[in-house]
């Protein structure tokens, strides 16, 4: 079975080696351009291209699936492509290029979380379970019909780059399941079922934390964006980051975004009880832990987040 592969960041990689482990024939590579990394800005492969080159497959770089991009796809003359997190639309050309159409692996139980952040969003919403599906890539946004599915948990101090993580193993061998019974003539999709509910790619503004909201949402939104684009809080005008706050319920009385230094530990105040601060970025420096930051406070005690 000839495949097409398109995908960009590092969830997708598990599932490009994973294809060519179970001996499919995966003819070219579609992935997004190199994007500039770094303080210098320097211009790099993205992890799929990246890996690509290293097992010498073909690769397609392109911003959006125009008709310049669909050309060099039916060049390859897949039977089916696979794409997991590509980033970009695939137009109903495109869509018609393969046999079999395109088959996307998609990292929440559809229809749950359609959209381009499903795990961040499930972690902000506080899912106890989650999990990846295989469907037929279609105009709609995620609408297609499931191929197979499979459950995660959600583990209590989970980031979404953890579950990602995992998702992104679990997903691989799904999505080889699934070629491999479309190959055989097997595959049976089955219409999406349940409530809808949408995952829109996450902003800065998502990982700001309103410590007038009680504990609770603080943790799951502090998890639900790291690594990207991380959590953060404003103090005297400049935005520290944050990394995933731990509750701290037996801590009552901190007044909201009030900083309380605590032994070896921050503790900030919430709407409900207090959280307790993981490592501290300032503006313009390394991460540090809270301890050390608090000790550079001239008056700690007077330190109220924003």
């Amino acid at each position: 079975m000839r495949v097409l592969f398109a995908g960009t960041p590092a969830v997708a990689v598990p599932s490009l080696d994973a294809l060519v482990k179970a001996g499919f024939d995966v003819v070219a590579v579609l992935t997004r351009p190199d994007a500039p990394l770094g303080r210098k800005r320097v211009l790099t492969p993205s992890p799929v291209a990246a890996r690509a080159e290293e097992l010498g497959i073909q690769v397609i770089k392109a911003a959006k699936v125009d008709a310049e991009t669909t050309a060099h796809i039916a060049d390859t003359s897949p039977d089916v492509a696979a794409i997991v997190a590509y980033g970009g639309i695939v137009p109903r050309d495109a869509l018609a290029v393969p046999a079999h159409g395109w088959v996307n692996l998609h990292f929440s139980l559809l229809p749950a979380w359609r959209g381009a952040a499903p795990v961040q969003r499930a972690l902000i919403a506080g899912d106890d379970v989650t999990g990846a599906v295989t469907f037929q890539l279609e105009e709609g946004l995620d609408t297609g019909p499931v191929f197979g599915a499979l459950t995660e948990s959600v583990r209590d101090e989970d980031t979404a780059g953890d579950l990602l993580e995992r998702l992104s193993v679990s997903g691989a061998v799904l999505l080889c399941q699934t070629l491999s019974a479309i190959d055989a003539g097997q595959a049976a999709p089955q219409p999406q079922s349940g409530e809808v509910s949408l995952a829109p790619k996450l902003t800065l503004e998502d990982g700001r934390l309103d410590w007038q909201q009680p504990a609770l949402a603080l943790h799951r939104r502090s998890r639900g964006v790291t690594p990207e684009p991380g959590a953060w809080t404003m103090l005297e005008g400049q935005r520290i980051k944050l990394e995933p706050v731990a509750l701290r319920p037996d801590v009552n009385g901190l007044a909201p975004g009030h900083v309380r230094p605590e032994g070896k530990a921050v503790l900030v105040g919430t709407g409900s009880h207090a959280v307790q601060l993981g490592r501290v970025q300032p503006a313009g420096k390394k991460m540090m832990l809270p301890a050390d930051w608090a000790r550079g406070l001239a008056t700690p005690e007077k330190v109220v987040f924003e």
